[in-house]
């Protein structure tokens, strides 16, 4: 029997994703398990594996596509019987809030309302809150009759088309309800476009994705050999929605303080040349990252988090450490969960895995999830600091900028010294001037001479 396997919610509240590669073609086998395609979420790639045994009978998106949760995604010949497991093949689409309808269960009876359909990856697709979309049937006087080259086209779905219903968009008085599919209202939505200017190309006069676009090209400049349009999707658009939400929900204050890490530096290559950094790369991030969790540790407010809905500030008493990673796809926030439990040697090898995963495009959302304070090394550009704006629901976050030579006065002397510029955001909700001081000379103390940090651990 044929199975379609919809596109699964692989993090909580994700709507959409982009198909960047298919592992499997038709006519592949494929096991129970077996990656058959990587999709691109709003956070990070994910790979996806498929339920059953089979043979691939169909891809129903293209790469590059951006496909809703709930949309089949492929389609695979299976030698279950029937019943075996559940149907995914039903075309299912979500259920406006006000009515609650559920899709039955095996035996007739409603299905549980947080059921959600059999995957083996993320959260599946939620059944409790779907219902079957009855076909609508357009009607004379809402919608025109397009003219019909071949009737037999209109009267059931050719190959390869989806039996989603249309639904007509709502008609304000005075004018024409059209017919689109919920992805492509929502398309031409995200992209400002009014679906009655439209004329259908799809069956029965239904406004496709290619009717959509082909609006937006009309009014969009065309590209010039001096200009590139760069679509905003994927992780760059989660991070600026992120940012913007950031940057005017908290209020951010920025501190700087130029510090001799001298001494830091020369720990960095004591380390390298120890047994138990043997196959580690060591940087000076390393002792950054250490200097800033025992910070959080001496002042525990920095390491907490602004709730508005319960008008209550939440500290952690945990750390997560987010260390802000630039990759191909966008700035990436992944962190160590519980990096203040890590003895030295264990965070150098933790810093490494981070990187090296989220380099490849690895980085998964749960890896991203549930950060507390974050470091962004800037230095690494070769810039000295800048004013980092705040990973949303953190309160603080350090600029490490670039180490370089600099004139320092030393016992009265003027001598050369490795210096950097350390810039510490905060949300001024959370945490006030004196803390942020406190907190930002304590770091730079700790990289100023290392001992501290034995000292304060």
């Amino acid at each position: 029997m044929r199975r379609e396997f919809r596109l699964p919610d692989v993090g909580e509240g994700l709507t959409e994703a982009e198909i960047v590669r298919w592992r499997v073609q038709p006519g592949d086998e494929v096991k129970v398990n077996q990656i058959v395609v990587e999709i691109e979420t709003a956070k990070s790639i994910v790979e996806l594996p498929i339920p059953w045994d089979g043979v691939v009978a169909a891809l129903m998106a293209e790469e590059g596509q951006t496909v809703d949760v709930g949309v089949p995604v492929i389609a695979v010949d299976t030698l279950e019987e029937a019943g075996t497991q559940e149907r995914l093949a039903e075309d299912l689409v979500p259920s406006p809030p006000e009515e609650g309808a559920v899709e039955p269960g095996a035996h007739g009876g409603p299905a549980p309302k947080e059921e959600r359909q059999a995957v083996l990856v993320g959260y599946g697709v939620k059944t409790g809150t779907t219902r079957r979309r009855p076909r609508k049937t357009p009607t004379p006087a809402t919608i025109p009759a397009p003219p019909v080259a071949n009737p037999a086209r209109t009267a059931t779905p050719g190959a390869g088309e989806t039996a989603e219903a249309e639904e007509p968009a709502p008609a304000a008085p005075g004018r024409v309800a059209v017919l689109a599919k919920p992805p492509v209202r929502k398309l031409a939505k995200d992209l400002g476009v009014d679906l009655t200017t439209l004329t259908g190309t799809g069956p029965q006069g239904t406004i496709t994705r290619e009717d959509v676009h082909a609006a937006v090209a009309q009014v969009t400049p065309a590209e010039t050999p001096d200009e590139e349009r760069v679509p905003v999707k994927g992780v760059r658009k989660m991070t600026a929605q992120a940012m913007v939400g950031s940057a005017f929900t908290a209020p951010h204050v920025t501190e700087f303080l130029q510090v001799d890490v001298t001494e830091t530096m020369t720990a960095v290559r004591r380390l390298r040349a120890m047994p138990d950094f043997a196959e580690v790369r060591v940087s000076p991030l390393l002792l950054v990252a250490k200097a800033v969790l025992v910070a959080a540790a001496r002042h525990p407010m920095i390491n907490s988090v602004w709730d508005e809905a319960s008008q209550e500030i939440v500290v952690k008493r945990y750390v997560n450490l987010g260390i802000a990673a630039a990759t191909p796809r966008g700035l990436l926030v992944p962190n160590i969960k519980n990096a203040h439990r890590l003895p030295l040697p264990a965070l150098a090898r933790a810093l490494n895995e981070l990187a090296e995963t989220a380099r490849e495009g690895r980085t998964q959302p749960a890896e991203m999830a549930g950060g507390t304070i974050t470091i962004t090394n800037v230095g690494v550009f070769g810039v000295d600091t800048g004013t980092p704006i705040l990973n949303p629901g953190e309160s603080a976050i350090l600029a490490f900028g670039q180490v370089r030579d600099m004139p320092w006065v030393v016992d009265g002397e003027l001598a050369v010294r490795k210096v950097t510029t350390l810039a510490l955001s905060f949300d001024h909700r959370v945490v006030d001037g004196e803390l942020g001081s406190l907190f930002l000379r304590d770091v730079g103390a700790m990289l100023e001479d290392p001992l501290h940090m034995l000292a304060w651990s």
